[in-house]
């Protein structure tokens, strides 16, 4: 079953169920947002608080992704608590390229970033009730980062690079008494900056903050512990590069509740009402291939458990002139 949220032909929002082939709009619903609040309250899950409702009119998915009118599949009526992050070095091969990018002059020397790789292959997986290693962890940014299935992915004009990143992202709604509930997941381009990453391990946090988009669709239930997608970037509708990507935990070095107790174990991540979306990380990049992506260049990321395919063109911002200003009150 999957969730996403859409814009109607006269401009009003719409939650819309599909379950295989057919899409039927959820009678009543808004925001995903809303069902998953309403489903705590009534102490069910969030696929028996969508059966509740019944079924409403049947709705074109495909074309309303084609026509601009697919949203995000989780949002937050207020940006600001709408919250963007993630982990690296969790997935099996995902350290070569990391490595390679942070690699010190020294030689024999272990990365700092092969040395937490490690940590996770050791510790990443504790027992039930247990605690394992910590994973690298980032803040991309909050709701005004975030960008529909279908719209730009708008790099700022000082960046070095423009990259994509597809992974797999766990989508939560907070309870009202602070306690973490995941929706479900879907695809996600964690955009980034590998050149400024490259040129410093400690730019990290720079490259980072950069926009992502996730959807089309939010699969509900649990996760796969085997992932198989493909990731594409295409110039003047022709594909330039293409490769497989996995994911699920029989490919990654850290389990799914190690990774989210690392992250919700900050108060600060448990405020009522707030969404979360948290990318889970990748081993896959066309720039670990020596692709440049260029303005206009379209990246594509699909895998068939997770429904419709998430493309986003590229554009770039331009360079400003001068620094910004801050004026002194």
């Amino acid at each position: 079953m999957f969730l996403s949220q859409i814009r109607l032909p006269d401009g009003s929002r719409a939650v819309a169920l599909r379950h295989e082939t057919e899409a039927r709009l959820v009678p009543g619903a808004t925001a995903t947002r809303d069902l998953a609040l309403d489903a705590i309250a009534a102490g069910r899950s969030l696929a028996d608080e969508v059966q509740a409702r019944g079924q409403g009119a049947p709705v074109d998915l495909g074309a309303a992704l084609a026509e601009g009118r697919m949203l995000l599949p989780l949002d937050h009526p207020d940006p600001a608590h709408l919250h963007l992050t993630g982990t690296g070095l969790t997935h099996l091969g995902s350290a070569a390229t990391r490595n390679a990018m942070h690699a010190k002059l020294d030689g024999d020397e272990l990365t700092d970033s092969m040395k937490m790789f490690r940590m996770g292959l050791e510790g990443g997986k504790p027992g039930t009730g247990q605690v394992g290693a910590q994973p690298e962890w980032f803040y991309k940014g909050n709701g005004h980062a975030a960008v529909a299935p279908g719209a730009a992915l708008d790099s700022p004009g000082f960046a070095l690079d423009a990259g994509e990143e597809p992974e797999i992202a766990g989508l939560y709604v907070i309870g009202p008494d602070g306690t973490p509930f995941r929706l479900g997941f879907a695809l996600g381009n964690e955009f980034s900056d590998h050149v400024t990453e490259r040129g410093n391990y400690l730019w990290l946090a720079h490259s980072k903050l950069r926009p992502a988009s996730y959807g089309p669709e939010l699969r509900l239930g649990d996760l796969p512990q085997h992932v198989e997608g493909t990731s594409r970037v295409i110039r003047d509708g022709a594909v330039i590069w293409e490769k497989p990507f996995l994911s699920g935990e029989a490919n990654m070095s850290h389990s799914l509740a190690n990774l989210e107790h690392h992250h919700f174990k900050y108060p600060l991540f448990r405020q009522p009402g707030d969404v979360h979306v948290h990318f889970f990380g990748t081993a896959t990049l066309s720039f670990a291939d020596g692709v440049s992506a260029r303005p206009s260049d379209s990246f594509e990321i699909s895998c068939d458990a997770f429904g419709l395919p998430l493309k986003n063109p590229l554009s770039q911002q331009p360079n400003a002139s001068a620094p910004v200003a801050v004026f002194a009150l």
